[in-house]
C-alpha cells in the first residue's frame, strides 16, 4: 500500500467516525424499455450509526434522534417498526439470512424526516467488521405500504476495487408498471468523500430501469441543516410527489399497468 492509499484511507475513516453525516446530491432514475423515460433531483441523505444513536442526536439543534426538530430520525421508521432496538433488530435479520460474520459497526443510508414527513423507497444498510463491508441490507418500500428487505452477506467475489456488486430476485411489487418477474443488480461503494449507488433491474430479456444516487459527503451541523432546509424545505414530500408525478407520466406515455399479485383478491398469473 501506498502513502497515498494510506492517506486516501485514513481521510474515509475520518469521515466514517462521526454517528452522524450528511450526504447531498443528486437521484436518477432512467426508464430504458419499451420506452425511454428520465428524470433527476436533487436530496440529500443522512447516513447514521445505528449504534450511537444518542451522540448523534447531539450533533446538531436542528437534529433530533426519536424526538421532534426541523431534521430528525425515528427507529420506528426503519427495521420491524419498533420505537427502539434497530440495531438488534438488523442483526437478527442478518442471523437469520445465514451470515457468517456479525458487523460490530452498521450504518443506515436513508432519508430523514424533514418537519415531521418521511418516505424512504429504499433505505441501504452498511455492515461492517473492522471497517470492512461484511453484509448489506436493504430495505425496499412501495408507496402502498408494503416493505421487504433483502439481506445479502458479501461473498466471495462480490467486492473490487469498483466497489461491491450484488444480485437478488426481486419479491416486493414496487411500481404498477413494472412485473414481479425482475432482477436487481446492486453496485455501490462505502460512503466516504462520496457515495456512489445504482440499482438496475432486469427482466429475461435485459435491463428495465435504472436508478442511481450520486452525492457529497457534509459534516452534520446547524449551519449545513439550515442551508439544506433553505434550499429543499420539503425534500421528504417531493419525493413521495416525484414518484406520482412520474408515474402519472408513465401513465399517459402507455406504459402497461401490473396490478399488485400480493394484495388481496388480485390475480395470479
Amino acid at each position: 500500500m501506498t502513502a497515498s492509499d494510506e492517506s486516501v484511507q485514513a481521510s474515509n475513516a475520518a469521515l466514517n467516525d462521526a454517528p452522524a453525516s450528511l450526504y447531498v446530491g443528486q437521484v436518477m432514475h432512467a426508464r430504458l424499455k419499451p420506452f425511454g423515460h428520465r428524470f433527476t433531483y436533487s436530496v440529500f441523505n443522512l447516513l447514521i450509526d445505528i449504534d450511537r444513536l444518542d451522540e448523534a442526536a447531539r450533533q446538531s439543534r436542528l437534529f433530533a434522534v426519536n424526538g421532534m426538530a426541523p431534521v430528525s430520525f425515528y427507529e420506528k421508521d426503519h427495521g420491524d417498526g419498533r420505537a427502539g432496538g434497530l440495531n438488534a433488530h438488523i442483526r437478527e435479520q442478518l442471523s437469520e439470512a445465514g451470515a457468517s460474520q456479525m458487523p460490530d459497526r452498521i450504518l443506515l443510508l436513508c432519508y430523514p424526516r424533514v418537519f415531521g414527513y418521511v418516505f424512504n423507497p429504499i433505505s441501504v444498510y452498511f455492515c461492517e467488521r473492522n471497517g470492512d463491508l461484511v453484509a448489506m441490507v436493504y430495505e425496499v418500500r412501495n408507496t402502498f405500504g408494503g416493505k421487504h428487505t433483502y439481506v445479502e452477506p458479501v461473498r466471495e467475489g462480490q467486492m473490487s476495487p469498483g466497489g461491491l456488486r450484488q444480485e437478488c430476485g426481486k419479491l416486493l411489487h414496487v411500481s404498477p408498471f413494472i412485473d414481479m418477474p425482475m432482477r436487481y443488480f446492486f453496485r455501490l461503494k462505502r460512503p466516504a468523500h462520496t457515495v456512489s449507488f445504482r440499482i438496475l433491474e432486469k427482466d429475461e430479456s435485459g435491463p428495465l430501469l435504472s436508478a442511481t444516487l450520486h452525492a457529497k459527503h457534509q459534516h452534520l451541523t446547524s449551519r449545513a441543516l439550515a442551508l439544506l432546509l433553505a434550499k429543499m424545505p420539503l425534500l421528504t414530500a417531493k419525493v413521495t410527489l416525484a414518484i406520482h408525478y412520474e408515474a402519472l407520466k408513465l401513465w399517459f406515455k402507455g406504459a402497461k399497468f401490473h396490478p399488485n399479485p400480493h394484495r388481496k383478491g388480485a390475480k395470479h398469473v
